[in-house]
C-alpha cells in the first residue's frame, strides 16, 4: 500500500471502527475523481467517515441536509443585490469545497438534484453569466434512506449515472459495535491532516500512470454490454427483469476505479480482480430494472452476480512489457 495512502486510512481509522470497503471506496472516489452514493440505514457513521476523510488530506469538509424545502441556490450559491453599492455580488454555496456530503439526497425535488449535475461533472458552477470552479480535489458523497419512502424523491437516471460507485453499508458486527460505544464514551481523537490537497493532486496523477491492459478494458466492456443484452452470455432469462443496463459510463467509471484500487494496493498495474471487486459497486446503480423484477424480489446485484458467473475473466498478462 502507497505511505500516504496508508497514513490517511490510519488516522481515518483513529475515528471510525470498520466500514473498510466504505473507506476504501471513499479513497478511491478521491484518487479517480469520483463521486460516492452511499445507501445505508442511519447512524452507521457515513457523515463521520467523509468528516475524518477531509481531515485527514487537510481538505474544507461542508454537508448539506437535503430536505423538501430545499432550492438549487442552497446548494450552488446565488447573486446577491446590495443596495448601497447597486451591484450584483457573488454568494457561492456550500458546493465549494474539496468534500461535499449530501445527506439524505432523495429528500430534495429533482430541480435541487438537477443542481449538482454541473458541478458534478464539469466541477463548475454557473450563476448568472458567470462560472466559477469548485476547489480540486472534489468529492461529492450523497447517502440516501433505504428504510423509508414517503417524502423522498427518485434519483433522475441521468444523476444517479454521475455517480462512479452506489456503496451498500450494513451493521457493525458486534465486537465492532463494542469498539464503536466504547469510543463514544472517550474523548474524541484529533485526526490529523497527513497529506494536503496539493499531495492529493499529485497522487490522482500517479493513479493516472496505473497500466491496465487492453484485455481488462474488453472486459468491462463486454460486462456494460452483457446488462444491455442478456442473452448474448446466455442469460436470456434475464432479459424481463432489465429494461435499460449500465451506460458507456459504467465502463469508463470501472476502469478508473480499478486503476485506484491498484494504486491504493501498491502496485503500477491493474489486475483483474481489482475490476471483479469493484464491478457491483460501480454497476449496480446503473440498471433500470422492470416492474417484473420488483415483483420477483430481483435486485441488480441478483442480475450482476450471474452476469459476472457467465463471462470469463482474462487471463492475459497484466503488467506493460519492459520496454
Amino acid at each position: 500500500m502507497d505511505a500516504p495512502v496508508e497514513q490517511i486510512l490510519y488516522e481515518v481509522k483513529k475515528t471510525i471502527v470498520g466500514q473498510d470497503a466504505l473507506l476504501e471506496r471513499l479513497l478511491i472516489g478521491l484518487l479517480a475523481r469520483g463521486h460516492i452514493l452511499v445507501e445505508g440505514v442511519p447512524g452507521l457513521a457515513k457523515t463521520l467517515a467523509v468528516k475524518a476523510l477531509a481531515g485527514a488530506i487537510g481538505g474544507q469538509f461542508h454537508r448539506v441536509q437535503f430536505t423538501p424545502d430545499l432550492v438549487p441556490a442552497d446548494i450552488v450559491g446565488t447573486r446577491v443585490y446590495h443596495q448601497r453599492s447597486g451591484e450584483f455580488e457573488v454568494s457561492l454555496g456550500p458546493v465549494f469545497t474539496n468534500l461535499l456530503l449530501a445527506d439524505e439526497i432523495n429528500r430534495a425535488p429533482a430541480k435541487v438534484q438537477s443542481a449538482l449535475l454541473e458541478v458534478m461533472q464539469e466541477q463548475q458552477v454557473t450563476i448568472g453569466r458567470e462560472t466559477h470552479k469548485v476547489p480540486r480535489p472534489f468529492l461529492v458523497m450523497a447517502t440516501q434512506n433505504p428504510i423509508e419512502s414517503e417524502g423522498t424523491y427518485q434519483l433522475p437516471e441521468a444523476q444517479v449515472d454521475r455517480f462512479m460507485m452506489k456503496v451498500l453499508v450494513g451493521y457493525p458486527s458486534a465486537t465492532e459495535e463494542f469498539v464503536i460505544v466504547e469510543r463514544a464514551i472517550s474523548p474524541d481523537p484529533m485526526t490529523q491532516a497527513v497529506v494536503d490537497p496539493d499531495r492529493l493532486i499529485e497522487m490522482q496523477a500517479q493513479v493516472d500512470d496505473v497500466y491496465v491492459d487492453p484485455a481488462l478494458i474488453e472486459y468491462s466492456v463486454r460486462l456494460a454490454t452483457a446488462t444491455r443484452e442478456p442473452a448474448s452470455v446466455g442469460l436470456g432469462g434475464l432479459t424481463r427483469y432489465v429494461d435499460f443496463g449500465a451506460s458507456p459510463r459504467a465502463s469508463i467509471n470501472l476502469i478508473l476505479a480499478a486503476r485506484a484500487l491498484a494504486y491504493i494496493r501498491g502496485r503500477d498495474y491493474v489486475v483483474p480482480q481489482d475490476v471483479t471487486e469493484l464491478a457491483l459497486d460501480v454497476l449496480r446503480h446503473r440498471l433500470v430494472l422492470t416492474y417484473e423484477a420488483l415483483s420477483d424480489d430481483v435486485t441488480a446485484d441478483t442480475i450482476l452476480t450471474q452476469v459476472l458467473g457467465a463471462l470469463p475473466v482474462p487471463d492475459a498478462p497484466m503488467r506493460k512489457a519492459a520496454v
